[in-house]
């Protein structure tokens, strides 16, 4: 019996699980017609827009204008002479990238103590193991050819599995080392159709973190599912963004794990998405999504954990047991999810709001200090040097521009804090701060600015710009002047 053949009998049924348990079943082949009958949609609008935009496919033909904004804000821009889908980082997209990628790892290795590890980005595509792999991605690979042998084929990666796979064979694991976590940071290609390339949602050249989870067996792959999750509801939340949670799960794990979905779902306080599948149809018994919602209703994957009950007997992934007997493990394979896509959901979310905003952690500049005239440009400087003893990323607009002028500036890069200096805030030692979140005019001094900038950013990473602290010494890179 062919693949092909095992696949086309197997059933699936849809539900929505809400964190109380509640189950409401979802006629897919009528749903188009009947979609506001359904009172869950209404009572979870988000839940709705992702069905709306991947199970109904009905997807907005607007561009994403975080396509624009990622220019103008000088962040990320094309680069005509690379590939399509392949991006050049401005230092303020950069330092983004960067700050995201410290709490991705943080998450890995602080939070799951993962151990960190470093794989070649191109293989042998003649390699049975590489090829079986890659074939799941239906030909959308880079092939690379070799200048001394012609009949040579390399492929780039397209996930971070090919090289960890070959690591996880050859050690040797014992019952009681398990779970053992593995983390990358992958560059990965996949060569996407051109048509389907869009902004910083999908592109041929990415950074994956991915965590692979090598357990002992199906509950101890739980509970490293279970954390998994956790964990990336948290970065999830921590970026602010919209998203809706999709799990794909097998007939007999959905009616034995039930309980612990909806405990995910009460740490998550959503709902989700439901497809039971009568039979296994691939690796995995099940997996979860959490899936972005853009400014035009679209969606777009990022994190995924998926809990793999074959692949170790496929690609020879032991351990020894307690009775002396290599088995296999079963493995969580995860990813936070690109950090592009992450760059791009964090856009989108901020272009909803009528004064957009990036997270406070993830804004290049956290404080700008606008002094109305050079006389105040000493006294600017003196408050930058002190506040930005607290970790805060703070500049001086020193150029020879009107006060009008320079706020305007501020406020096209989405400044959280402006600082107008003066006369009066030289002799009271109190600012006029103009508070992006709410639009609040405050007076503070110093330490109340620098605590309250803090209070807003504990417990995430933090970089030091990688632009100078004076803006009439920033060359302009692209975007506005």
């Amino acid at each position: 019996m062919t693949r092909e053949d095992v696949v086309k009998d197997i059933k699936s049924e849809f539900f929505v699980l809400a964190p109380t348990g509640e189950e409401y079943k979802i006629d897919m082949e009528n749903l188009k017609e009947n979609l506001d009958r359904y009172e869950i949609f209404n009572k979870f609008p988000t839940l709705k827009k992702y069905i709306v935009a991947e199970e109904l496919k009905n997807v907005s033909s607007a561009e994403p204008p975080s396509i624009k904004a990622m220019v103008h804000l000088e962040l990320i821009d094309y680069e005509g002479a690379s590939d399509s889908g392949n991006f050049r980082f401005y230092p303020k997209g950069n330092l983004i990238f960067d700050l995201l990628s410290d709490w991705a790892e943080e998450i890995a290795l602080e939070r799951l103590g993962a151990m960190k590890i470093e794989t070649p980005i191109i293989y042998d595509w003649s390699m049975p193991d590489i090829r079986e792999q890659g074939q799941s991605f239906h030909e959308r690979h880079y092939m690379v050819k070799v200048p001394d042998d012609e009949n040579k084929e390399f492929v780039l990666r397209f996930a971070g599995d090919f090289g960890l796979f070959r690591i996880m064979k050859q050690i040797n694991m014992s019952y009681d080392q398990l779970p053992i976590r593995m983390y990358e940071f992958s560059k990965s290609f996949r060569y996407e159709k051109k048509g389907e390339l869009s902004g910083l949602r999908r592109l041929r050249a990415f950074h994956m973190p991915d965590v692979h989870s090598f357990c002992r067996d199906i509950e101890q792959g739980w509970d490293e599912y279970e954390n998994l999750y956790k964990s990336y509801n948290d970065l999830a939340n921590a970026t602010g963004i919209e998203y809706a949670v999709v799990f794909r799960i097998v007939k007999e794990f959905y009616d034995k794990y039930k309980e612990r979905l909806i405990n995910l779902l009460k740490y998550s306080d959503k709902p989700a998405f439901i497809e039971v599948l009568s039979a296994m149809k691939h690796y995995w018994a099940v997996k979860h999504e959490f899936q972005g919602i853009d400014s035009v209703d679209g969606n777009c994957q990022l994190s995924t954990v998926q809990l793999d009950v074959k692949d170790a007997s496929t690609y020879g992934i032991n351990f020894v047991d307690n009775d002396g007997k290599k088995k296999g493990c079963t493995i969580c394979h995860s990813s936070i999810g690109s950090i592009e896509r992450w760059m791009f959901e964090i856009l989108e979310n901020a272009l909803k709001s009528e004064k957009p905003m990036l997270p406070l952690w993830l804004s290049p500049t956290q404080c700008r200090i606008i002094p109305v005239s050079k006389e105040f440009l000493n006294f600017s400087d003196e408050i930058m040097r002190e506040i930005e003893k607290a970790d805060i990323r703070i500049d001086i607009d020193d150029r020879n521009e009107t006060l009008s002028a320079k706020i305007r500036k501020a406020e096209r890069e989405w400044t959280p804090y402006i600082v107008v200096i003066g006369e009066k805030e030289r002799e009271s030692k109190k600012f006029s701060v103009r508070r992006r979140e709410d639009n609040q005019n405050l007076n503070p001094g110093i330490s109340e600015l620098a605590d309250e900038i803090k209070s807003k950013t504990k417990g995430m990473p933090f970089r030091k710009s990688n632009l100078s602290k004076y803006l009439s010494k920033r060359p302009i890179f692209v975007g506005y002047t």
